[in-house]
């Protein structure tokens, strides 16, 4: 008798695990389109065939790209990402994700050692010189992020004495507004190819404040509360855009009709609740699309 309820509870555990490996599966696909057809030729057929695609992003952004302990990224331009590549019939587990910080975000487009780029790229006049952008799927806005205890750097305004340091990340759009604030460029402004290493500036002493957009330093202060806060308010608008090669105006079309898509039918907001919303709980409103 012992041996048959065993054998019962056994087989009860394996159909629940069963069920539940399926309902997993379920949501696994659901984000992602069966068997999508496109203009012969295109981006999006050449794509949706191979099955796969190319994604860059980045690693060390807090509720935006961050990777984590099993090796890939997660945040809200991981998701946003994701469901552009369901879109195209292919699953995250198709996807490759190529580290994009901003210094190489051009080079890899035009390169094509990606597909797209979704890394909290701010579009600008400069950058659609070289490559094109769909969206923008998000506004943030430059900050600056201290001590906990510094009282002295209220906003961009505190550089112009020529006295404090700050940290931001080469190439990036963050680091070329903040020139204007700073008095001696050379000696006041610290620069780094990822915001990690700014972070860990600012910690030691190195640097008085790092600055890039809100939404960043808000994902790096909540990692660590007892240490930083921002400091003021925000000072720029940032639209985030989704980067592609330049003249791929077809592919840029189908990304800017994914984001109105996603924003109408509650996945844009699903994706910022579970990520980036955790420490920004506002959800954003998908910002009107330029469709240049």
């Amino acid at each position: 008798m012992r041996f048959q309820r065993l054998a019962a509870v056994a087989a009860i555990a394996t159909l629940a695990f069963s069920v539940a490996a399926c309902g997993g599966d379920k949501d696994k696909g659901k984000d992602v389109v069966a068997k999508p057809t496109f203009a012969a030729g295109s981006t999006m057929d050449k794509l949706a065939k191979a099955g796969k695609v190319k994604v860059g992003t980045k690693f060390d952004q807090p509720g935006f790209g961050l990777k984590g302990l099993d090796g890939k990224p997660a945040g809200f331009d991981v998701e946003i990402a994701k469901l552009i590549a369901g879109e195209l019939g292919i699953s995250a587990d198709n996807i490759e994700w190529v580290e994009s910080p901003s210094k190489v975000r051009e080079e890899n487009i035009e390169q094509g050692k990606v597909d797209f780029v979704v890394a909290t790229y701010t579009i600008n006049e400069a950058r659609k010189q070289r490559v094109d952008f769909a969206g923008p799927y998000y506004e943030a806005g430059q900050n600056l992020m201290v001590k906990k205890d510094d009282t002295s750097i209220t906003g961009p305004d505190s550089f112009k004495d020529g006295a404090k340091k700050v940290c931001s990340v080469t190439g990036s759009t963050p680091a070329t507004t903040i020139e204007k604030y700073v008095k001696d460029k050379a000696s006041q402004l610290v620069l780094f190819d990822t915001y990690d290493k700014c972070r860990d500036a600012l910690k030691s002493g190195q640097v008085d404040a790092v600055t890039t957009d809100n939404v960043i330093l808000l994902g790096y202060i909540s990692k660590d509360e007892a240490s930083f806060k921002l400091a003021g308010t925000n000072f720029t608008k940032e639209p985030y855009g989704i980067g592609v090669k330049k003249g791929d105006n077809d592919f840029r079309a189908f990304i800017n009709d994914t984001l109105d898509k996603i924003g109408k039918d509650g996945r844009y907001k699903k994706a910022w609740t579970s990520t980036a919303g955790k420490f920004a709980p506002e959800a954003p409103t998908l910002p009107t699309l330029n469709r240049y």
